[in-house]
């Protein structure tokens, strides 16, 4: 019986994961979503195109490979059908490889108003919600009420769509907020309703299936499997930096329940961490930039994100953080992206400490939203070259290596692959 390699991010999202991914791909023959939904961007650039995927595993464009979303994931069936029709125009048939299990949640057009009510309601304390219904579609799955893909095979699913939509209406009716103003894009509930309708067809077109046997029979025949991860470890609904988290399990716990499979099944874990940092929306970040060097990290490294277009905060790398998310995960194999960012910097910094209260730790404090903490950096002489005719691991800048070298050396964990650019090409393996 084969293992399932686990794909995720070690920090707050955005870490590249989805071009790493379609790198590793073509040494798997399944690709499984195992958590998150249309709130992920996972961004790749190959042939000079850029293609962002949300909700679709991102070893869709290996035809010969096959494609799983997992139990674990949400799915907004409007945003899944523009997806599916993005990746027609390239050339790709999604039907082909793509299965998508029965018991993965639908996230409904109210899950997304009342996701825009819940947010406006906490004022200056939002937590920077991609408002796509992901929190309040999680709520209805804990809470017992959501509507499920299979439910759309169903002859009563209308029935339970409006119970359901009624709940949520009345919902954010005690919230106060205005439903008639509220707009999907341009359009008013109602006529988003009807576009998020005629997209269950879309959907019926694809194999819907009970994909914790499917996985487990891949195992069984010796099957190669990835599970790729959306978000970051430090937004974990349980580990992350709560309440600015996702609303679901983003570290390697997760694949087990976002995928039907057990703990002994679990194989490498290769974790992904930029050589900096960077954070979408509000909740702690210590090792945040607010001069000059954050604003051409975010300027060079392109730093908007996939889904919201928001400018990402920009900091150095944080080592408390990421030797946290190493712990957490059993992180096997490290994989660093974007070093090629700090090309023309004259020195880098890693924070390897936090000074709370005058004291110094390398734990992440329960307290972590409402505490002052300082990061103790040391200071890394920059590389000051391009990196882009660097085609082996070992003809990276000697700079450059050492500053890999401790990362490996405080994390515990070996560099598997360092990124230097945006195109699958420029994946360089140690």
């Amino acid at each position: 019986m084969s293992k399932v390699d686990v794909l995720l991010g070690l920090q707050w999202g955005d870490e590249g994961k989805g071009k790493i991914v379609d790198v590793l791909t073509p040494d798997y023959d399944v690709i499984a979503r195992f958590q998150g939904g249309p709130n992920a961007g996972h961004t790749l650039e190959f042939n000079g195109i850029k293609h962002v995927l949300h909700i679709i595993p991102s070893g869709i464009f290996h035809k010969e490979k096959l494609n799983v979303i997992g139990n674990g994931v949400l799915i907004e069936p409007a945003i899944f059908k523009e997806e599916v029709e993005a990746l027609r125009e390239k050339k790709v048939v999604p039907e082909n490889n793509l299965y998508i299990s029965k018991k993965a949640h639908l996230i409904l057009p109210s899950h997304r108003l009342l996701d825009a009510a819940n947010e406006r309601a906490k004022g200056n304390a939002k937590i920077g919600s991609t408002l796509k219904g992901i929190g309040p579609a999680y709520t209805d799955k804990i809470a017992r009420t959501g509507l499920r893909v299979g439910d759309i095979l169903e002859f009563d699913f209308r029935e339970k769509y409006q119970l359901l939509k009624f709940q949520h209406l009345q919902m954010a009716k005690t919230l106060n907020f205005d439903i008639d103003s509220f707009r999907i894009g341009e359009m008013t509930l109602d006529e988003y309703e009807a576009k998020w309708m005629d997209s269950l067809e879309t959907l019926r077109a694809f194999k819907l299936i009970s994909s914790e046997y499917f996985i487990n029979n891949c195992l069984r025949e010796g099957k190669k499997v990835l599970a790729e991860g959306a978000q970051g470890s430090m937004l974990d609904i349980d580990f992350g930096s709560y309440p600015f988290v996702t609303s679901s399990s983003t570290i390697t716990a997760g694949v087990c329940s976002g995928l039907g499979v057990a703990p002994s099944t679990i194989g490498k874990v290769m974790g992904i961490t930029k050589a900096y940092c960077t954070r979408v929306g509000a909740g702690p970040f210590p090792t945040e930039l607010f001069d000059e060097t954050g604003k051409k990290l975010c300027e060079l490294g392109h730093e908007f994100g996939a889904t919201t277009g928001r400018a990402r905060r920009c900091g150095w790398i944080d080592i408390p953080a990421l030797r946290y998310a190493c712990m957490l995960n059993g992180v096997t194999d490290l994989i660093v992206t974007k070093p090629d960012v700090m090309n023309d910097f004259d020195e880098v910094k890693m924070c390897t400490k936090y000074i709370i209260n005058g004291k110094e730790t390398d734990e992440i404090p329960f307290e972590f939203n409402e505490v002052e903490i300082t990061p103790k950096c040391d200071i890394y002489p920059g590389w000051k070259q391009s990196l882009a005719s660097t085609s082996k691991y070992e003809d990276l800048p000697k700079q450059l290596l050492d500053y890999l070298s401790v990362i490996e050396k405080v994390t515990g964990v070996n560099i598997y692959a360092v990124s230097i650019s945006p195109d699958r090409k420029d994946v360089l393996f140690k």
